[in-house]
């Protein structure tokens, strides 16, 4: 897969990546994408969590989820943002991936 650029804000500060968590949020995201039926290529991604609300903006456009995917991914985005460092209470989250 090629470099792409990842960025995270927490409660809407800008949270700094080393090249690690980049690329392992990178490919985490891209693995729920693929495991979704019709994501197609990935251009851009655009995910946020605020609460319970998750949304998914895929190349511009609107990922319907239903409340089991919703769930899975919230958890799973969650847990791993939750452990990153100067990362303590999460409100709302966003991660923005581009080519």
């Amino acid at each position: 897969m090629p470099s792409r650029q990842v960025s995270l804000s927490v409660n809407d500060a800008p949270i700094a990546l080393n090249n690690f968590v980049r690329e392992y949020i990178d490919h985490v995201v891209d693995g729920i994408l693929a495991s979704l039926r019709g994501t197609g290529e990935i251009k851009s991604i655009d995910l946020s969590i605020e609460g319970d609300r998750v949304s998914i903006v895929l190349n511009n456009a609107d990922l319907p989820l239903n409340p089991f995917v919703t769930r899975i991914i919230r958890n799973t985005i969650m847990g791993m943002v939750s452990s990153l460092k100067r990362v303590s209470t999460i409100e709302k989250m966003q991660i923005i991936i581009k080519k």
